[in-house]
């Protein structure tokens, strides 16, 4: 019996339910399950918390765009996330709504609390705003003109607003990041945050009053409370903070926050700073994990929606089963680091470790106990010890007692791949202890079943660790290994795995492969024809809003020339251009580097926005923009000038 070792919660980050989630969002889940049932395995009583951010303008766009309410909505996409965790058998203690009653009334009581503390204060905000973050972005901030954290456009606004005293908490964050290093993992994003406080921490924008899809201010309902208040609060409402406290008392402070690290700013200094304010407890530890990256970019919403590497974490279910998925999730990429995700990569990973390694071990352990001994597990004796030169009994046990000990310590730092590592060492070491000791050879002399039986003991009993060692990664193939072993009746207990002896008269079943070899090549063009798109589709283009035609009349296009073109000297993303327009030469900036070499653009007939206000990007003035389409070509997005053949100067008709 697994001994009560306390609590531990976990979170995963509340998703945006703007559209249906991608694999990216899974990955960050599957590693939360991964953990849940990691602790949950080794005696702690876990709360693992997930959810969804569900207020916002771009939610409210969305639904005005389809003639629904934001609230049917959001109901729409969100029972779809449900689904999808119960496809993938995520083990969530609680699912949180931000448009649920019980999280509204306790985020208005924090923001009470905050304002009642002098923290939160009335005034106008500035600044450029990136509709998809809903962040507020300083000039200063802004990363080649665009938002820094999606890298999108971002356009002008000023509001009426509240602001939280962010900077008055400063220097306690420091404290916290500096004199607390466990708080924030891994150490690149610690050293981000202590940077980004250091360059000045402004107050924080809390209100908006431009849209009403939202939590309204207690104080001023014309306002409605911004994502940061709102959001992330769902941790300690969710725990009944602060009017039903007994869950919020066992479990709080979170052990771990795991989430992104596009919001580890979020987490590691909004987050702590609201609770300092409210004079609450904060989380012992935030965890940054890195992005799935398709060709060399991040996986989004967008980037879901096209391309020919499937990324329906759904369609790989169906095709491939729940536990490769996770496996390939939690094998391939290290924690805190940005991974490739490639179909090849998926089944490369799935023959050589699932098929080839662990299937074939426990296909043919239970073919040989069927074949040499009826099919039941052979008692361990002493008659049938090892009398080779090399122990091999000896090997094969040492590395299987003590590779629990070895999980625990990888898992206690997020290390998954590194756990299962280590499992797959006991899954290579049973293999190779086949070739080793060749039952089928032992089994030709009469004289050797002692041996034999000994053999396969434990190879039985290698087998029996193995499926409790992946039970938290794994849960449906420990079932299934355990069933074909004879283990049905037993439960799955993480001290078990510290000891070797225990399978004696078991009766081995042989069942279906639990994971069939596949033929990569086959996989892979099934898996790009099943998600081309035919040319001839009528697929809308996904545009931004519409303008009416005096919005159009205000623009001043005129053709230009490049007649110069060089790097910025301080942007690697930057382009600047010398472009001669009639009788005016112009400097113009542009964020095409990737898509174009400089002296390749010399020569180039260019339509220019003209009258478009000067700016400076990265110390050089732009005055002006070049136009460019947005074109694919072999399913890689590139630029494309808008040309023309009409004279310097010209009005674009």
């Amino acid at each position: 019996m697994t001994k009560d070792k306390g609590t531990y919660y976990i979170s995963t980050p509340i998703y945006y339910p703007s559209s249906n989630l991608h694999i990216g969002h899974t990955y960050c889940t599957v590693m939360a399950d991964a953990m849940a049932r990691f602790k949950r395995l080794q005696g702690y009583d876990v709360m693992f918390l997930t959810g969804t951010d569900e207020h916002g303008q771009k939610i409210q766009t969305l639904a005005d765009e389809r003639g629904i309410t934001p609230q049917q909505y959001v109901d729409e996409i969100v029972a779809g996330i449900k689904e999808l965790w119960k496809t993938m058998e995520i083990s969530y203690d609680d699912f949180i709504r931000t448009t649920e009653e019980r999280h509204i009334k306790r985020v208005t009581e924090l923001f009470n609390r905050m304002y009642e503390k002098g923290d939160i204060y009335k005034g106008e905000y500035e600044g450029w705003y990136c509709t998809p973050c809903e962040s507020f972005w300083t000039e200063a901030q802004l990363v080649d003109g665009k938002c820094p954290d999606c890298g999108r456009p971002v356009q002008k606004a000023k509001e009426e607003a509240y602001f939280f005293k962010m900077s008055k908490y400063a220097d306690k964050l420091i404290d916290l990041l500096k004199n607390n290093p466990e708080f924030l993992e891994p150490e690149s994003r610690r050293n981000e945050m202590i940077a980004f406080i250091e360059q000045g921490l402004e107050d924080l924008c809390i209100s908006r009053s431009t849209f009403d899809w939202g939590i309204p201010v207690p104080v001023d309902p014309k306002h409605i409370m911004y994502v940061w208040i709102d959001a992330l609060s769902n941790y300690i409402t969710a725990l009944g903070w602060p009017d039903d406290p007994e869950k919020y008392n066992k479990y709080w402070p979170a052990d771990v926050h795991l989430v992104g690290k596009e919001i580890v700013r979020f987490h590691s200094l909004i987050w702590p700073a609201m609770l300092m304010s409210a004079d609450l407890p904060l989380p012992k530890q935030v965890r940054g994990h890195g992005w799935l990256l398709l060709g060399g970019e991040k996986v989004s919403k967008s980037k879901a929606a096209k391309g020919n590497d499937v990324i329906d974490p759904v369609v790989l279910i169906d095709r491939y089963g729940i536990d490769a998925l996770k496996y390939f999730l939690l094998r391939e990429y290290t924690f805190g680091q940005d991974g490739v995700f490639t179909n090849e990569v998926m089944l490369k990973r799935m023959n050589y470790d699932l098929a080839n390694d662990l299937g074939n071990l426990v296909s043919r352990t239970v073919s040989m106990i069927e074949k040499y001994n009826g099919g039941f597990v052979p008692e361990l004796t002493e008659a049938g010890k090892c009398t080779d030169e090399v122990d091999f009994d000896a090997q094969l046990k040492e590395i299987a007692i003590g590779a629990a000990a070895k999980v625990e310590a990888q898992m206690n730092e997020f290390k998954f791949n590194m756990a299962l590592e280590e499992i797959w060492v006991l899954v290579r070491r049973a293999n190779k202890y086949i070739d080793e000791t060749m039952p089928w050879a032992l089994a030709k002399d009469e004289a050797l079943k002692a041996r034999l039986d000994n053999v396969l003991h434990n190879l039985a009993e290698a087998i029996r660790i193995i499926s409790i060692l992946i039970y938290p990664f794994m849960h449906t193939t420990s079932d299934a290994i355990r069933k074909q072993m004879g283990l049905w009746y037993a439960d799955v207990v993480w001290e078990d795995a510290f000891t070797f002896e225990m399978m004696n008269g078991e009766q081995v079943k042989k069942g279906n492969a639990i994971f069939p070899r596949l033929d990569i090549e086959k996989e892979l063009e099934e898996l790009y024809a099943m998600n081309a798109k035919p040319e001839d589709e009528n697929i809308p283009l996904e545009l931004k809003d519409e303008i009416e035609y005096d919005d159009f009349d205000k623009l001043d296009l005129r053709v230009g020339t490049i007649i110069e073109a060089e790097k910025h000297p301080k942007a690697d993303r930057l382009l600047v251009f010398q472009v001669k327009m009639g009788t005016e030469k112009r400097q113009i900036v542009s964020g095409v580097a990737e898509h174009f070499k400089p002296e390749e653009c010399i020569g180039k007939k260019v339509i220019v926005l003209a009258n478009l206000k000067a700016r400076k990007l990265r110390g050089l003035e732009s005055k002006g923009m070049i136009l460019f389409a947005d074109n694919e070509v072999d399913g890689k997005e590139t630029l494309e000038f808008v040309s023309t053949i009409a004279e310097d100067g010209n009005p674009v008709a």
